[in-house]
């Protein structure tokens, strides 16, 4: 007695080109933005030498807006990839599976597609959440999947295009075929998708487009909760700092002219005050009101080129970006500032007193706390 295997029946009428089609629409814009999004991001936090000093500094809320896009549009993709994924799972039962080389190819980048995409967004979801149970570095490794989604989608988007043309508009001749009564259960589905991003995208994008913040449901930060109504990624315990005695601080400034100043030779200093946005890469922020010394004082006091970056040294003992460097553009900027107090107060430890540094256009990062040392680099 033989047994034969057969691939199982699919007869729902949403299982179709024409579905995917529409789910695709939106999801390619999705993926698109969140990819741009996402290297201007990485070439922020780890730009190649020659580009340092290329970066501007406007405008100040640049990295906020490119930043609150990539997680907004990397979270709405999520429910938008499990539709699409669900309107094309029974091809995954195509028999014979391989029919040719070509189609044997096709259906590899597929699959490096799809699981690149899941990996993306579910590594991506979690690093919002600051949760990485994974034992490799989330950045590096983020970054070069990313390329390879990217790369493998525009492949799969060359190969169908034809099958893409022809279902892109209902008046394609390639929908005529479609069953009519499966319309309205088309648009339901659209609609039901339509209503799944925008549910995700209210309930989360308030952390960082703030007017939207009392309907933030499901994101890992609200912008006015933590100290002085503003989040903190790393606390001053976790960073091993523990309470700096005003009397014992010491600023370095290290340049053609080095000096050193007491807390109070800082306060006694000309202080500026900026509103300017912390930006994480988590995706949350908010705009605060800084107070403190100009960067570019203390270098033009250093005797510090133009055109020279700056390395910001960190007190911390442990954690990443204990050090962060600023291109020349940053570090002359006039909002660019050792600041002492935020919102009208002292700083709290949590947000690097008793220095921090704060400049526009910048991840949050980069913006040093415990600030104890700056480097002028020729």
């Amino acid at each position: 007695m033989k047994l034969r295997l057969s691939p199982p029946v699919f007869r729902g009428g949403l299982h179709d080109a024409r579905t995917a089609t529409s789910i695709g629409r939106w999801l390619a814009p999705a993926f698109a933005v969140c990819f741009v999004t996402g290297l201007v991001s990485h070439v922020m936090q780890h730009p190649p030498g020659w580009l340092a000093d290329a970066i501007p500094s406007r405008p100040s809320w640049g990295y906020r807006l490119t930043q609150g896009l990539h997680v907004a549009s990397g979270i709405a993709a999520i429910p938008l990839l499990l539709a699409k994924l669900w309107a094309v799972y029974p091809r995954l039962f195509e028999w014979p599976p391989l029919r040719s080389v070509r189609h044997a190819l096709e259906r590899l980048s597929v699959a490096v597609l799809v699981a690149g995409s899941v990996f993306e967004l579910a590594t991506g979801l979690l690093n919002t959440a600051q949760w990485y149970p994974w034992p490799f570095s989330f950045v590096p490794v983020h970054y070069a999947v990313a390329w390879l989604v990217v790369g493998t989608l525009v492949l799969h988007i060359t190969v169908k295009a034809p099958q893409i043309e022809a279902h892109w508009t209902r008046r394609s001749p390639g929908t005529l075929a479609l069953p009519a009564q499966d319309v309205p259960d088309r648009r339901s589905l659209l609609a039901a998708v339509g209503a799944a991003v925008g549910a995700v995208t209210l309930t989360t994008v308030g952390q960082s487009f703030t007017p939207l913040k009392d309907f933030v449901l499901f994101a890992p930060r609200h912008p006015d909760k933590g100290p002085q109504a503003l989040p903190v990624n790393r606390t001053a315990a976790a960073a091993g700092v523990g309470r700096i005695a005003a009397e014992e601080y010491r600023l370095t400034v290290a340049g053609p002219r080095p000096y050193t100043l007491t807390l109070a030779e800082l306060r006694d200093l000309p202080q500026y005050e900026v509103e300017l946005p912390i930006a994480c890469v988590e995706g949350w922020s908010k705009s605060a009101h800084w107070t403190g010394v100009r960067v570019v004082d203390l270098l033009e006091r250093a005797q510090a080129p133009a055109r020279a970056r700056v390395r910001v040294v960190s007190l911390q003992l442990r954690g990443g970006y204990r050090v962060s460097e600023m291109g020349h553009r940053h570090a002359r900027d006039p909002l660019t500032l050792l600041a002492l107090r935020l919102n009208g107060e002292e700083l709290d430890p949590d947000h690097g007193y008793p220095v921090r540094l704060i400049a526009p256009d910048r991840p949050g990062v980069l913006q040093t706390k415990w600030v104890g040392r700056l480097e002028v680099l020729a």
